[in-house]
């Protein structure tokens, strides 16, 4: 039997596949397909401090090798998750990791506050690709020192596990990594969707009500195995792969550029079964290649290149 359990910055996992926030809901919508005490862990669709109806006009497009979307962090708010849909996760006993978004670092602060104190949460993943109202709307996760910043103040609030998420759009990832990484938080989650957009040669307009959306599926996968490749190698923490993982294949290779568990995201729109198969897959090729702990394929890639 091969070992699957992984330590993902103090959130243990059965095994190393969980969802990607915003593709999965809350686990109620694909429960009969699969059920969430199966995966590793579910990611929840991002929250804010309050509910969000998101953005008007059309919010999703497909693009080649993937899809656009700006969906605009539609939400019922934490509250409503807390009273309403913790509760059927629980019954469920599934692994919980709650995804948080905020405005303000005020904001950040208010929700690991509140949802530190709630059973059955197992840790934070920590969207940092919000636009910081009070600093001009550039987003936390494109500066070093608004990335510690909002860390900080997440982790000052709760003694969860904290996962600070990563968006590509930057020149260098490594040092926001290394800024999450001072701030104190127990792994990251990488990458968020690329900046894109399509346009509708008909209506000689873009497609997307807000224009620009965040591209992901198989087209941004290149782009996250070169990302989590670099990170792996600069940081300590742990991190959660994610961008473009359809196959239990796509998942080997993230694992061997570093990560220790994966998300599928987009891929369970293309197949609701993706992350069960992705979990067999896995096990079949660690039983195929003798290894007896997944962990062991954690950043092999890069350590069998030092030999």
């Amino acid at each position: 039997m091969v070992k699957l359990q992984v330590d993902l910055g103090g959130i243990i996992m059965k095994n190393p596949v969980t969802t990607a926030s915003g593709t999965y809901g809350f686990g109620q919508e694909y429960q009969h397909l699969v059920p969430v005490e199966k995966l590793g862990a579910v990611t929840v669709k991002g929250l804010t401090l309050e509910p969000r109806l998101g953005n008007k006009g059309v919010r999703i497009c497909e693009t080649p090798s993937g899809m656009l979307n700006c969906i605009g962090l539609q939400n019922p708010g934490i509250s409503y998750f807390i009273s309403t849909i913790m509760p059927w996760l629980q019954e469920q006993q599934a692994q919980v990791i709650v995804n948080i978004s905020g405005n303000t670092i005020d904001e950040y602060r208010q929700m690991a506050e509140a949802l530190s104190v709630v059973t059955g949460i197992d840790g934070l993943e920590v969207n940092i690709s919000c636009p910081n109202v009070k600093a001009g709307g550039m987003a936390f996760g494109t500066d070093p020192e608004q990335t510690f910043k909002v860390i900080s103040a997440v982790k000052e609030n709760t003694q969860l596990p904290v996962l600070a998420k990563l968006s590509p759009n930057v020149t260098d990832i490594v040092a926001i990594a290394k800024a999450a990484e001072a701030a104190g938080a127990t792994g990251l989650a990488m990458i968020n969707t690329l900046l894109g957009m399509a346009i509708d040669i008909n209506k000689k307009r873009p497609i997307l009500g807000n224009i620009m959306g965040g591209l992901s599926g198989p087209a941004i996968k290149p782009v996250a195995l070169r990302a989590i490749w670099q990170v792996s190698q600069q940081v300590s923490l742990p991190i959660l792969g994610m961008g473009g993982i359809l196959t239990w294949e796509d998942a080997i290779e993230f694992l061997l550029a570093g990560a220790t568990a994966v998300a599928v995201g987009t891929g369970n729109f293309i197949n609701p079964m993706a992350t069960l198969e992705i979990i067999s897959g896995i096990e079949k090729y660690c039983l195929h290649n003798n290894i007896l702990d997944v962990n062991n394929l954690t950043g092999l890639a890069w350590k069998e290149m030092q030999k």
